[in-house]
């Protein structure tokens, strides 16, 4: 399991974090909620080891191996993924490259041939033109279509825990559920997930086990899928 065991986080000598805790089985989903400003962003890029985040106590354990102090590609190799809430463009960088590349780190070599019909058949699940394959990743994308791309990833490099911050932000209707119906197929039964979110909407269609909300750093409370609808209609001051 994924277990973040009284994680203290600081950002230039500022407390964000004050002893947030969780464990994450696989196949489980665990919403995150909470305000602005609760530190939800923080937890995750913590969690992927962003240097602008410090642990200054706590830790992380991935399968029963402490990650708190590798490096972000170290914790990706051991199967932690993060899904940004701003994904970043890297232009120059096509996205068919920039996936083959990443399974190539992770997983060692690739046959071209099986990595070009999976990318085909995952982007034709979130109804992405193939064109893309060869565009600078989220180079000039819109947001809906960055969202979509945070999916394919997690579709292609299939790790055991995802962390997704706030995948459902700047969707319409139509691409939550498709991003939505990519998350589900992507789960099975193995896939751990934290799902960071403001809204109840995509809870609609991804029903999460477990609830957490998180106020001023700290998980204040935890529950079911009725607590996501208990925040929705009286606010968090209700919790």
């Amino acid at each position: 399991m994924l277990e973040v065991h009284n994680l203290h986080v600081s950002s230039e000598n500022k407390p964000i974090l004050n002893g947030v805790s969780l464990k994450i089985k696989p196949g489980e989903i665990h919403a995150l909620m909470g305000p602005n400003g609760s530190g939800k962003s923080s937890l995750s890029l913590a969690l992927m080891g962003h240097p602008r985040y410090q642990i200054t106590s706590g830790k992380i354990t991935l399968d029963g191996k402490n990650i708190t102090h590798l490096t972000p590609d170290k914790r990706a190799k051991a199967g932690l993924f993060l899904a940004m809430q701003y994904p970043i463009a890297v232009p120059g960088v096509s996205v068919a490259n920039f996936l083959r590349t990443s399974v190539r780190n992770l997983k060692g070599e690739v046959n071209t041939a099986e990595f070009v019909k999976s990318l085909k058949g995952e982007m034709s699940q979130l109804k992405i033109d193939e064109s893309f394959a060869s565009r600078p990743i989220n180079d000039g994308f819109s947001g809906g279509e960055k969202k979509k791309m945070e999916v394919l990833q997690l579709s292609i490099l299939q790790p055991r825990y995802a962390v997704l911050d706030e995948t459902d932000s700047g969707l319409d209707v139509d691409a939550l559920k498709l991003v939505a119906e990519g998350i589900k197929k992507v789960r099975g039964t193995q896939l751990g997930i934290l799902l960071i979110t403001h809204y109840q909407r995509i809870l609609k269609y991804i029903r999460p086990d477990y609830v957490h909300i998180l106020v001023e750093g700290k998980i204040i409370k935890t529950g079911d899928y009725l607590l996501a609808q208990v925040i929705e209609r009286a606010g968090y001051n209700k919790v």
